[in-house]
């Protein structure tokens, strides 16, 4: 079986097998789950060399990510500052040993140098393949995430933000654009910051990022300026705001879809010109 064929057979798994609970991969077979209901956070003298996890990325929560191996068992680990992401020369282009979390899709295969903090796993190291993107791009879209507080996520991703039954949306900032332009105004950049710092208040939040455009123009061309309006947006909140990367959730653009107002008018369309800034937070931690 070639290797492209065990990545199907892996993916086709995970599709149809939803597990009531994610528990940490530990070297030894009868150790006790890991809890994964926060980030590990240990001091430095404490971590010991982990096991090196191969797999491909099922679930991303937070600051975790989980990934599943051939043989169909998860591991959690944990992401953070330190992590380095690297990626063997072609993603994008190029060959880049800094890549941001956001590079982490669900379905990307990935070998993982970790290390161990008690019964949980910390990623040193994080080494993909460029040639895979693409694929995890597009399996991204479609595979259900399996940490349980990812479903709504998932579906928010999709446009139906009113469908979420798993986070509660904390709060929404909309960031308005020019005709057929991505550019931030003065008025957007502040009112990005601001979410930043609402959103930093508060335990666990993660930003979901969507972009969208009005009615004028082809579906191609919206759709390219959609996705480029989300990630100028992501790239301020991250680089000016101060967001970790890790704390949000794969961006998106919907193109002309759900709109916020008609676009039979002008003021409608310039509603409709937005890159939506959702800050969520799973209601199995809210209030805790």
């Amino acid at each position: 079986m070639s290797k492209n064929q065990k990545y199907c057979v892996m993916l086709a798994l995970l599709a149809g097998a939803a597990p009531a609970a994610v528990v940490a991969q530990d070297q030894a077979q009868d150790a006790p789950p890991a809890d994964v209901s926060a980030s590990v956070a240990m001091p430095a003298a404490e971590l010991t060399e982990g096991p090196e996890v191969k797999g491909i990325i099922s679930a991303r929560s937070g600051d975790r990510m989980q990934v599943t191996a051939a043989d169909g068992s998860k591991s959690v680990i944990t992401i953070n500052d330190q992590t380095k992401i690297s990626a063997s020369k072609g993603l994008f282009g190029l060959g880049r040993d800094h890549l941001a979390a956001t590079s982490l899709l669900n379905g990307l295969p990935v070998t993982v140098k970790t290390l161990q903090a008690g019964e949980g796993l910390v990623a040193s190291k994080i080494a993909l393949q460029g040639k895979d993107m693409k694929t995890a791009s597009m399996i991204s879209n479609g595979t259900a995430q399996r940490f349980d507080e990812q479903t709504a996520a998932t579906e928010a991703l999709r446009g139906r933000m009113g469908e979420i039954d798993q986070y509660n949306v904390k709060g929404t900032t909309n960031v308005n654009f020019d005709t057929g332009k991505a550019v931030l105004s003065a008025q957007a950049k502040n009112d990005l910051c601001a979410a930043a710092t609402s959103a930093d208040g508060m335990s666990n939040a993660l930003l979901l990022v969507v972009g969208y455009t009005d009615s004028t123009g082809g579906e191609e061309l919206n759709q390219e300026l959609s996705e480029k309006r989300a990630a100028r947006v992501v790239n301020y909140l991250q680089q000016a705001c101060g967001w970790k990367p890790y704390r949000m959730l794969t961006p998106t653009g919907m193109a002309e879809a759900d709109p916020l107002a008609s676009n039979d008018t002008i003021e409608g369309k310039a509603q409709n010109r937005r890159v939506a800034v959702n800050i969520l937070v799973s209601k199995a931690v809210d209030g805790i």
